[in-house]
């Protein structure tokens, strides 16, 4: 099992600071990915959780520059908000700019308000589809290819796409979500699998069409979860958490581990400098040994 962290590029609380010792920290630690979460512009009554959100990509470019040894994640950009083309300008930028070190997590969001708040109402109910066809369109713009591009939403015979990216065509994909037209998206367009807000059994039954969907494209999809975690807090929350003493939060690990995922991007719940770093250290320390 490798380890990534979740930067605190939000809720209300995120700061630059906290955001840069939490990359400090897994660089320092070996942990070869940083991520980052995406919203733009949510209503009032998700304020508490994503009013305050630094840019999901802008975020990378500011870490990557600062720290040349880590990945760049999104966990995830919610691709249907935005214009594709632009979006692939951008993920191929980085890419090339950081030296390759670019994983696009994308889903197609649950926001139905905040789609209409960025001016994509009308991609909402047909997201999934956008979706699919982004992700064709990311891999023929990728590549090199000047041939046409003709889709349901994008009709392109005339272009020219440069920087690619550094990974080419190549550049990782996951995809999130937990329909099942999500996870059969990650195993047979993407290159994998990326759960958020879920433990090892509800991981299992995902896993499985991620899998079969896989295996009917030919491709091995790769696994991985985003957690939160609480270490020694045993009293519960909203939603799923690996929770409690660290041998605890191990055997969590541990049942990961057993379905095939390779890498947890680990939420710590904390935007303070001290804080998330106290609580990556800690992590590293007292529940990585027992895994």
């Amino acid at each position: 099992m490798d380890y990534g962290i979740c930067v605190p590029n939000f809720p209300d609380g995120a700061n630059r600071e906290g955001i840069e010792a939490a990359a400090e920290a897994a660089e320092r630690l070996a942990w070869p990915t940083v991520w980052t979460t995406d919203h733009v512009l949510v209503e009032r009554a998700s304020a508490a959780d994503y009013g305050r959100i630094f840019d999901a990509i802008l975020t990378l470019g500011w870490v990557g520059a600062r720290y040349r040894n880590v990945k760049l994640g999104t966990s995830v950009v919610v691709v249907p908000q935005r214009n594709a083309v632009v979006l692939a300008k951008e993920l191929a930028s980085l890419d090339v700019l950081s030296g390759g070190r670019v994983i696009a997590g994308v889903g197609v969001g649950w926001n139905e308000r905040e789609f209409a708040n960025v001016g994509a109402a009308d991609r909402f109910h047909v997201r999934g589809a956008y979706l699919d066809e982004t992700i064709r369109l990311w891999r023929h713009l990728w590549s090199g290819s000047v041939e046409p591009f003709h889709g349901r939403f994008h009709d392109i015979d005339d272009f020219v796409f440069g920087p690619l990216p550094e990974q080419g065509a190549s550049l990782p994909i996951l995809v999130g979500g937990g329909s099942d037209a999500a996870l059969r998206r990650a195993g047979g367009l993407a290159d994998g699998y990326h759960s958020s807000a879920i433990g090892p059994e509800g991981y299992a039954k995902r896993v499985a069409v991620v899998r079969d969907a896989a295996t009917a494209a030919g491709r091995t999809p790769a696994l991985s979860a985003r957690v939160n975690v609480r270490l020694g807090d045993s009293t519960g929350g909203r939603g799923y958490a690996m929770r409690g003493s660290p041998e605890d939060v191990a055997a969590e690990v541990r049942a990961f581990a057993g379905l095939g995922v390779t890498h947890l991007a680990l939420a710590f719940g904390r935007t303070s400098a001290g804080d998330v770093v106290g609580a990556a250290e800690r992590f590293a320390r007292e529940v990585i040994p027992l895994v």
